[in-house]
C-alpha cells in the first residue's frame, strides 16, 4: 500500500474497508450514494481468485465492484496498470466515467495526495504511475488487473475480437495479477461458453486451480436480496409450479412465495426467450437458451418450455429416416428421424469431416445394429454430387452412395435460404428431439445464426457460416424434403389419395 495513503488512517491499510467506505457511485435511479458492496458483490469479492470467470443474471453489479476495485489498486498502490475491455468502445467509456465519478468524489484530503494527472477519453493516469485505460481490445504492456466485460456478447458478435482477448490481452497477465471476466451467457459455443464449461468442469472434479486457471463464480437471479414481489395476486400455471418443484427436486433450490412471484411476473416481462439466459437459476439454463440474432431461437425455446427436448423413446415399429448435409470440404452431418403422423421425433445425430461415402455407409449400419432400427428414407441436399465425395471414375456421388446401400432422394434446391429456414421452424415446432443422443445437433440448431454487421451495429440478413451450418442445414433438408405418411383412421375407408407435402410446401 501507498505509504501516503497509510498515513491519513489505520483503516486505509484494510482493502475491504476502504472498498465499503471511500467511494461514490450513481446508482440506477441516478443518486449519489456511497458505494457498499451488495450481496452478489461480496459473493464475488469472497470467491475471489486470481483468474476470476463470473456468470451471472442481470443487474448484478459486478461491473461497478470491478470499476471500484481497480481504482482502488491504482490510488492505494504505485505503478499499477489496470485494463478494461468491453462489447463497444461507447460501453468501455461508460465504465471509465464510473471509475472518474469514483474519484472525483473522493475526500479532498486522499486526492490531494494522489492526484489525476492525466484524463481522457480512454485512460485515467494518477500521479503515483497507476493508470487504467479502456477499449475493446488491448495488447502490450503488463497488467496488474485486467476487467473484460460482457465476453459473451463479444464471442456471438465478434468472433475475432474474442480470439484477440484471448491471445492478446490474457497474454499482459503475469504471476500475482489479477482478471475479472463477467457476462451472461450468449448462446452454447464461442469463447465464454468454453471457458465456463472448462471452469465448471475443474470444479467439479474439485482439484486445486493453478494461479493462470480460471475460477468460476456463478450469481444466479435467486440470491438477489430484492428480486421478491407480494405472491398475493400473481398466477402461477402449473408448468411454472412444476418447474419450481424440479429446482427444489433437481438442484436444491428453495424458493419461497415471494420469489417465485417475482420469477413469474419477471418471466411475462423477459419473455421466456431471454428469461434463462438473463434470469439463470443454475449455471447450465444459461446456455439452454439460443444467443440473439440465431433462427430458430424461438422454435428452439418453445420445445424446451413444453418439454419436447429431452428423453425420446425410439419406437421400434417404425423406420429411420436420414436427413443429411455434406459438406464440399468439411463436415458431413446426418439427423436421424422417426415419424408418427404430424409429429416428428429426432432420435440421433451425428457429425464427421474428412470421410467419404463408404465411412457413413459403414456408421449407419453400425448404428441400426446398436439401436435396433431399420431405415427408411435417406434424404439428401441438391448439392450431393458436387461434394468431397466425388470419386475418381464415379459420375455422381448418388450412385455411389446407392450400390453402398443409401438410396438418396435428393431435395431440390430452396431458392430463397429464408424458406428453407422457415420450412425448418415449422418443422420444429412439430418435433421431439433426444437431448442424450442429439446434444451437438442440438448446440447447432440453438447457435445457427445471422452474421453480425460491426459497421451497423445490427445482425444482416445473411447467415454467419461456422461449425452450425452443418447441423442446421441437415435440417433444413429433411423439412424441405421429407412429408409424412398419411395413415388413415378406421373410419377412414373411402379418403381420397393425397398429394405428399413438405413443411417447405405452401
Amino acid at each position: 500500500m501507498h505509504p501516503l495513503i497509510a498515513s491519513v488512517s489505520p483503516l486505509l491499510k484494510d482493502q475491504l474497508w476502504r472498498l465499503n467506505n471511500l467511494y461514490k457511485i450513481v446508482d440506477q435511479q441516478g443518486r449519489q450514494r456511497q458505494f457498499k458492496m451488495n450481496d452478489a458483490q461480496t459473493e464475488t469479492w469472497r470467491q475471489r481468485w486470481w483468474w476470476n470467470l463470473i456468470l451471472k443474471a442481470r443487474q448484478r453489479g459486478i461491473s461497478t465492484f470491478v470499476c471500484v476495485y481497480m481504482l482502488d489498486l491504482c490510488i492505494s498502490g504505485k505503478d499499477t496498470s489496470c485494463g478494461l475491455i468491453d462489447a463497444t468502445l461507447t460501453d468501455a467509456t461508460l465504465k471509465l466515467d464510473k471509475i472518474r465519478y469514483a474519484y472525483n468524489n473522493l475526500t479532498p484530503l486522499l486526492k490531494d495526495r494522489v492526484k489525476l494527472v492525466s484524463d481522457n477519453a480512454t485512460s485515467l493516469e494518477w500521479s503515483n504511475g497507476s493508470r487504467i485505460s479502456v477499449g475493446t481490445s488491448h495488447r502490450g504492456g503488463t497488467l496488474q488487473c485486467l476487467h473484460v466485460s460482457e465476453l459473451g456478447k463479444i464471442a456471438a458478435t465478434a468472433p475475432r475480437r474474442s480470439r484477440e482477448i484471448r491471445t492478446g490481452a490474457f497474454g499482459t497477465i503475469h504471476r500475482g495479477s489479477v482478471v475479472f471476466v463477467e457476462s451472461t451467457a450468449e448462446g452454447a459455443a464461442g469463447d465464454f461458453y468454453n471457458l465456463v464449461q472448462d471452469a465448471d468442469a475443474a470444479a467439479r472434479q474439485g482439484r486445486p486451480l493453478s494461479e493462470g486457471e480460471f475460477r468460476l463464480i456463478f450469481l444466479p437471479w435467486w440470491k438477489q436480496e430484492n428480486y421478491r414481489l407480494d405472491p398475493k395476486d400473481v398466477l402461477i400455471t402449473k408448468d411454472q409450479q412444476d418447474y419450481f418443484r424440479w429446482l427444489e427436486a433437481t438442484h436444491a433450490i428453495e424458493l419461497d412465495d415471494q420469489q417465485r412471484a417475482w420469477y413469474v411476473v419477471r418471466s411475462k416481462a423477459v419473455g421466456p426467450d431471454d428469461m434463462w439466459r438473463e434470469y439463470p437459476s443454475y449455471p447450465e439454463e444459461a446456455f439452454k437458451v439460443s444467443l440473439e440474432g440465431a433462427y430458430f431461437r424461438q422454435a428452439m425455446t418453445k420445445a424446451r418450455e413444453q418439454r419436447r427436448i429431452g428423453k425420446v423413446t425410439l419406437d421400434p415399429s417404425k423406420p429411420v429416416n436420414t436427413f443429411w448435409d455434406i459438406g464440399k470440404t468439411d463436415s458431413t452431418a446426418i439427423w436421424f428421424h422417426q415419424s408418427h403422423g404430424q409429429m416428428h421425433h429426432l432420435v440421433d445425430y451425428y457429425e464427421n469431416s474428412g470421410e467419404d461415402v463408404a465411412h457413413y455407409a459403414q456408421y449407419l449400419r453400425n448404428r441400426a445394429v446398436e439401436r435396433g432400427w431399420i431405415y427408411g428414407r435417406h434424404i439428401g441436399p441438391h448439392d450431393l454430387d458436387n461434394t468431397h465425395w466425388v470419386l475418381p471414375g464415379a459420375t455422381k456421388v448418388k450412385d455411389v452412395a446407392h450400390d453402398l446401400k443409401i438410396p438418396f432422394e435428393v431435395v431440390p434446391r430452396v431458392a430463397n435460404k429464408l424458406d428453407a429456414i422457415e420450412a425448418a421452424r415449422n418443422f420444429l415446432a412439430m418435433c421431439w428431439i433426444d437431448e442424450e443422443h442429439c446434444s451437438q445437433g442440438i448446440r447447432c440448431l440453438d447457435n445457427y445464426r445471422k452474421k453480425w454487421d460491426e459497421n451497423r451495429g445490427d445482425w444482416s440478413k445473411h447467415e454467419f457460416v461456422d461449425w452450425t451450418n452443418h447441423g442446421a442445414d441437415a435440417l433444413m433438408t429433411g423439412a424441405c424434403g421429407f412429408s409424412p405418411d398419411y395413415i388413415p383412421p378406421p373410419s377412414d375407408k373411402y379418403r381420397k389419395p393425397q398429394a405428399r407435402r413438405s413443411a417447405w410446401a405452401a
